[in-house]
């Protein structure tokens, strides 16, 4: 199975990442949407799950949860919006950690692009960066990869260019 990880849009859809994305068979957002369209031009050709972020409203807090857990071709997944990375995870996430660890934690809000494996609860944390027009970053990216046998394998980082531009 291919995903297309993606975060931060703050409602900017790039035309471009639905090439990139193409090939994928599901499409995760991990928060700060921005307008509920952008979501159902996703769900026009592939499966979207997701969770809301800090400056989601209504709309999009009614279709998507705070935290979501599910399972995915054997992969335990974890998706929170707003959560920290290795060695410094909020009070949520370090409470999902110490009991019961996921395989792969995926979370949004900091902009910056992280893929950190964590030994301590042998855990892959997955953050795409973003790939909207607001924020600090300079370079909007997002992230696709392949579960096989219940492992995340082949990720990709995919940059779309530079913040404020294309739109």
């Amino acid at each position: 199975m291919r995903i297309g990880l993606l975060s931060d849009t703050h409602s900017f859809l790039d035309q471009n990442l639905l090439s990139h994305f193409a090939d994928c068979d599901e499409i995760w957002h991990a928060g700060d949407v921005g307008h509920v369209s952008l979501i159902e031009e996703l769900r026009k050709t592939h499966t979207v799950r997701g969770v809301f972020g800090n400056i989601d409203g209504q709309e999009v807090r009614s279709i998507f949860p705070e935290e979501l857990r599910f399972d995915c071709q054997g992969l335990d997944v974890y998706m929170i919006h707003v959560g920290g990375y290795p060695g410094r995870y909020n009070a949520k996430v370090r409470h999902v950690m110490n009991t019961a660890p996921p395989k792969l934690y995926i979370c949004g809000h900091s902009h910056i692009l992280k893929v950190i494996y964590d030994d301590k609860y042998k855990c892959l944390h997955m953050n795409p960066g973003a790939c909207g027009h607001h924020g600090f970053h300079q370079i909007r990216t997002v992230l696709k990869f392949d579960i096989e046998g219940g492992k995340p394998c082949r990720a990709q980082v995919i940059e779309l260019g530079l913040r404020g531009r294309n739109h």
